[in-house]
C-alpha cells in the first residue's frame, strides 16, 4: 500500500510525495519517490487503472486565466509516479477533484473561479479535453469570502448518477446529473440544496448506507447533516451541530469530512482548535452525537484520510509539515496517535492507494 500526498509547492520543493504504509502499524515511511506538479495540492486515484490525477491549484495555465488537472501514472511495485499530460479545468484555483466510478471521467471543483468542470478520461490515462463546465453565480452574507461563488469540493453519490458541488460562496450544495453515456454534466433539479446562511460548506461525504448526508461548513464551524432520496437526487436537512467543544473560543476553520465504512462515526478537521472532531451517527435517522475531540499534534489539518481497512487515520497538517497517525477505535470512534513523519512543504491531501 502507498499514501501520495498532495503539496503546495515553494521553489523546487515537489508537488508530490510518494510514501509506503505498513497496515499492521499504520507507519507511514519516505519512499523517496517525489513527481514535480505545481501546487499538486489535491489527488484522486482511478478506481481500476494505475493512475493518479492530481489539481494543479493556480490562478494561470499557459496565460489564461485557468488552472489544471495533472495526469500521472503509478508505479505499482515502488509507487513511483510519470506524468502523462495535463489539461486545464475552465477556470482558476482548482482545489478538488474526483474521478467517477465508470472511470471515464474527472469532475473538479475550481475554487477561485466558483465553477465546475468535467473533463474525459483517455484510454492511456490522459486528461482529455474540457468536456462540461458550469460558471456558479451569487453572494452570501460573508463579505470577505462570500463574495463571489468559490466551489470547494465535489462528489459523487453512490449509483453515479449525481455530483454534489459543495460552494462556499454562495451556501449551496450544487447538484448535476451525470450523463457517463454522453459524457456531460447538467443541472439537475431541484438544482441545489441550501444550508444556512453564512455556513460557507466546504467538503461533503455521504453515508454507506445511501440515506444520509453530510456538509462541514468552514465559515461557521458547524456540521450539517441530510437525508438524502437517492431515486429523485434530493437532500433534506435534518441536523446542523458545531464542530467545537462547549466554552472554546477563537478563530477556527473547518476543513474536511470522512465516515468510517461502517457508517458508526463521522470524523472533521478543524483549523484553529486543531483537531478531528468526532461524532457517533444514529443508524436510524442519521442524526449525529458529539463524541470528542482529539488533537491532531500539528497545526492547519487540511485534509485527513482512514485508512482502507478503518484501523488508522492520517492527518495532513499544513503549517507544521507533518503526517500524523491514529490508531481508530472501531467501537467508541476514538483516536489515539502512534506516528508522526515530518519533512513535507505545505501537506494538503493524503491519499492511499494500493
Amino acid at each position: 500500500m502507498f499514501v501520495y500526498v498532495g503539496c503546495y509547492t515553494q521553489g523546487d520543493s515537489p508537488g508530490i510525495h510518494t510514501c509506503r504504509y505498513d497496515a499492521v502499524t499504520g507507519t507511514v515511511t519516505p519512499a523517496g519517490l517525489t513527481a514535480a506538479g505545481r501546487n499538486a495540492t489535491f489527488l484522486a486515484v482511478h478506481p481500476t487503472e494505475p493512475w493518479l490525477y492530481a489539481v494543479s491549484e493556480v490562478g494561470e495555465v499557459d496565460g489564461k486565466k485557468v488552472g489544471a488537472v495533472l495526469a500521472y501514472r503509478r508505479d505499482l511495485a515502488s509507487g513511483a509516479l510519470t506524468a502523462l499530460n495535463y489539461e486545464t479545468c475552465g477556470g482558476p484555483g482548482p482545489c478538488h477533484l474526483v474521478v467517477d466510478r465508470t472511470g471515464k471521467f474527472v469532475l473538479v471543483a475550481n475554487y477561485s473561479g466558483g465553477s465546475v468542470a468535467l473533463l474525459p478520461l483517455q484510454s492511456d490515462g490522459r486528461v482529455g479535453a474540457l468536456g462540461s463546465f458550469y460558471q456558479h453565480s451569487g453572494t452570501g452574507p460573508n463579505a470577505k469570502r462570500q463574495e463571489r461563488p468559490h466551489a470547494h469540493s465535489v462528489n459523487l453519490d453512490a449509483a453515479n448518477r449525481f455530483a454534489f458541488v459543495a460552494d462556499l460562496g454562495i451556501d449551496q450544495l450544487v447538484v448535476y446529473q451525470l450523463d457517463a453515456a454522453a459524457g456531460k454534466l447538467q443541472p439537475h433539479d431541484p438544482p441545489f440544496a441550501a444550508v444556512h446562511p453564512g455556513a460557507g460548506p466546504r467538503h461533503f461525504t455521504f453515508h454507506p448506507s445511501g440515506r444520509y448526508a453530510y456538509a462541514i461548513n468552514e465559515l461557521d464551524s458547524t456540521m450539517t447533516a441530510f437525508a438524502y432520496a437517492a431515486a429523485a437526487g434530493k437532500l433534506t436537512t435534518i441536523q446542523t451541530i458545531t464542530t467545537l467543544p462547549a466554552g472554546w473560543s477563537g478563530t477556527n476553520w473547518p476543513a474536511d469530512v470522512h465516515l468510517d465504512a461502517a457508517g458508526r462515526f463521522l470524523y472533521g478537521s478543524n483549523r484553529g482548535h486543531d483537531s478531528l472532531v468526532i461524532y457517533e451517527v444514529n443508524p436510524a435517522d442519521g442524526q449525529l452525537t458529539l463524541v470528542g475531540h482529539e488533537s491532531v499534534q500539528g497545526k492547519n489539518p487540511r485534509n485527513f484520510a482512514l485508512s482502507p481497512d478503518g484501523q488508522f487515520v492520517l492527518v495532513a497538517n499544513q503549517d507544521t509539515g507533518n503526517i500524523v497517525t491514529f490508531r481508530r477505535d472501531a467501537t467508541t470512534g476514538k483516536l489515539t496517535g502512534v506516528g508522526n513523519l515530518d519533512g513535507f512543504t505545505k501537506p494538503v491531501c493524503v491519499m492511499f492507494a494500493p
